[in-house]
């Protein structure tokens, strides 16, 4: 029996109140389940696996639940790599590529499956089924994955058994698993980087829940502009709840924490306490993306004036970070460098700082120093998928260091951000902050910007917000 809390308000279980648990239980097994609409693209991306590591065994964790606080877990979310190859998102599971003779892999899924109601398992413990919703059975999780589905429950005893071949298992997702192989950790980290490298490109199904990201991420933008009045009349936070609220109705919640940043608190690169004050006359920065119910997730910035008018200061710092994303998404195209965009873009920004005398020139100098930095603070994208820094794991020879491919899905975000303690720059500059964010995806012949139903120029932004602000 599942362990109690230590001042529970019940002793223990009476053997009657147990019969009676365990009696008058509807069959609710499903046999009219289907296979997902991903599992045939998952089906693929194992076959890419497994083509990478013949004759080895590889284990891929969903990761386990986490403490808040004493019996209190945050929300579950699986390991990325895990979801991708599978197309599942429960807990305590795990995929697992046994190798065959003839140099491929034999797929299956360890689940975690429905409390048997045959003892008190399923109504006992914060974790028992009853406490947080049904799960799918084995039988069910088959039809669904196009897996075989084993018991979780004898993986650790299954994997520690020698299969007579070298095992690989990503580490740090779930430390009884990873306790009952023996591997290496650099071969460990080969698999990792494989399974980010595979997401680096696209297939058109997840191109397609990418677009569902952004389409509602951009009613999201406009819901706040929108509600902007009454963020005026409390904090950050309504704008924070408004746009989760989005992200709510039409995904899984949002990708990752909003930013959202009235203010000087627009100069705070990654801001989500999100508990300032939104006043007429200074800038909003939002970067906010929904996450969708498979996971994916855009990521989105535009800076507004909350007043609706750009003063002439604020216009000036905005047009030269459109006009340095304007260079950077030109150099999104097949063939490019992946470097190329972050290059035009800064090398554009670096031109204005020396231009404004805030940093020495010329251009091309302070840009090879890297002055602009100061600035500037961080990289000018990355790429975009399951994870809002999707494939962080991949070699860098395939990422950074590499080319660009149709079906890539990346971001580009240039950003000036002048701290309001910068006393290398005019009072009247400090605490300025402005990022302009897209999310793209390579085509055949150039690009596609997924977010270009929000508007971009200063101009349409103040025509937007003359639209739509309450």
């Amino acid at each position: 029996m599942a362990k109690g809390r230590k001042n529970g308000l019940y002793s223990g279980i009476s053997e009657e109140l147990s019969a009676l648990m365990r009696t008058g239980w509807a069959d609710t097994e499903r046999h009219d389940l289907r296979p997902d609409e991903q599992a045939p693209y998952a089906e693929r991306r194992r076959a890419a696996l497994s083509a990478r590591f013949p004759g080895e065994r590889l284990v891929v964790p969903s990761g386990n639940l986490k403490v808040r606080s004493n019996d209190d877990t945050y929300p579950f979310r699986a390991y990325s790599g895990y979801v991708h190859m599978t197309g599942d998102q429960a807990r305590d599971g795990a995929l697992v590529l046994e190798p065959r003779a003839d140099g491929g892999h034999d797929a299956y899924c360890y689940q975690l499956p429905r409390d048997s109601r045959d003892n008190n398992e399923f109504w006992t413990g914060s974790t028992a089924e009853l406490w947080m919703g049904r799960r799918r059975s084995l039988a069910e999780s088959e039809l669904v994955l196009g897996l075989p589905c084993r018991d979780v429950r004898t993986a650790a005893a299954d994997l520690s058994a020698s299969s007579g071949a070298p095992t690989r298992i990503v580490r740090g997702i779930d430390p009884s698993l990873e306790a009952a192989v023996t591997t290496e950790e650099e071969r460990d980290t080969e698999l990792e980087e494989a399974l980010s490298d595979l997401r680096l490109v696209k297939d058109d199904w997840e191109i397609a829940e990418l677009r569902k990201a952004v389409d509602s991420t951009v009613r999201g933008f406009t819901d706040v502009i929108g509600d902007l009045s009454t963020a005026i009349a409390s904090s950050e936070r309504w704008i924070e709840g408004t746009f989760f609220r989005r992200a709510r109705l039409e995904g899984k919640a949002v990708g990752y924490g909003s930013i959202c940043a009235a203010g000087e608190h627009a100069t705070i690169m990654h801001w989500t306490d999100n508990d300032g004050p939104v006043r007429p006359g200074e800038l909003l920065l939002l970067d906010a993306g929904v996450e969708t119910h498979t996971l994916y997730t855009a990521d989105v910035t535009r800076t507004l004036p909350i007043s609706g008018t750009f003063t002439p200061l604020q216009r000036k710092v905005y047009d030269a970070v459109y006009e340095a994303q304007e260079a950077g998404m030109a150099a999104v195209k097949p063939g490019a460098a992946y470097r190329d965009f972050h290059e035009a873009s800064q090398r554009h920004l670096a031109a204005r700082l020396v231009e404004w005398g805030f940093i020495e020139g010329p251009a091309e100098r302070a840009y090879e120093l890297g002055l602009q930095r100061r600035f500037t603070m961080a990289g000018t994208g990355h790429m975009l998928g399951l994870d809002v820094h999707d494939c962080a794991q991949a070699r860098n020879e395939d990422y950074v260091d590499g080319v660009l491919e149709p079906g890539m899905v990346l971001t580009v975000e240039p950003g000036l951000y002048f701290q309001p303690d910068d006393l290398t720059v005019p009072e009247e500059w400090r605490g300025i902050g402005v990022r302009i964010e897209d999310d793209l995806v390579v085509t055949e012949d150039g690009h596609e910007n997924l977010s270009a139903g929000l508007p971009r120029s200063a101009d349409e932004v103040e025509a937007w917000m003359a639209r739509f602000a309450g």
